[in-house]
C-alpha cells in the first residue's frame, strides 16, 4: 500500500491467507525489492512449508527479487495478470479494511510498527461472515496443526 509520496517512498506490505484471511502486515521504509523479499522471508519463514507454499504480487516493481523467495523459504511465486485486480480479491479486500485505520494521507514514518502489528493483529482477530463468524486467527491457528501433521 503506496500513501503520499510528498512524505516519502514508506509503504506497507499486506500478506494475506487465502482460506483463512490471515493478514500479516509490515511496513518497508522503501520500494527496493531484494529489501522486500527478506521482509517476507523474514515474517513468513517460520511459519509450516504448507502455509507459505505460494504468493502471489501484483506487477510492481518492488517483487522483481521474486526468486529470493524461492531461495531463503522454498515459495513459489506467482503474479496476476496485467489490470487484473479481480485476480488478488482477497488482497484488494484487506487493503479497503486497512485503509480504515491507515488513510492515503497517513505520514506512515510517524506509524510505529508496532501499531501496524497491532492493527494486523485487529484484522486477524475481528470475525468475519465468510468465515462463519469466526475470525481469521482462529481458522488460521485451526489449520496449523493439519499443516504440521502433513510435514512429517
Amino acid at each position: 500500500m503506496i500513501f503520499r509520496k510528498e512524505d516519502g517512498s514508506a509503504n506497507v506490505a499486506n500478506v494475506v491467507e487465502r482460506k483463512s484471511r490471515y493478514t500479516v502486515l509490515f511496513r518497508n521504509n522503501d520500494r527496493p525489492s531484494k529489501p522486500i523479499m527478506g521482509q517476507l522471508i523474514s515474517h513468513l519463514g517460520a511459519l509450516p512449508v504448507q502455509a507459505r507454499q505460494s504468493l502471489t504480487f501484483d506487477r510492481g516493481l518492488e517483487f522483481v527479487s521474486w526468486r529470493e523467495l524461492e531461495k531463503g523459504m522454498e515459495t513459489s511465486v506467482w503474479f496476476c495478470d496485467p489490470q487484473a485486480p479481480w485476480q488478488k480479491g482477497t488482497v484488494e479486500n484487506t487493503n479497503k479494511r486497512v485503509r480504515r485505520y491507515l488513510p492515503p494521507e497517513t505520514i506512515l514514518l510517524d506509524v510505529t510498527n508496532g501499531e501496524i502489528r497491532a492493527l494486523g493483529e485487529r484484522l486477524n482477530t475481528t470475525p468475519r461472515k465468510c468465515l462463519g463468524f469466526q475470525t481469521p486467527k482462529e481458522i488460521f491457528s485451526q489449520c496449523l496443526p493439519a499443516m504440521k501433521d502433513q510435514s512429517m
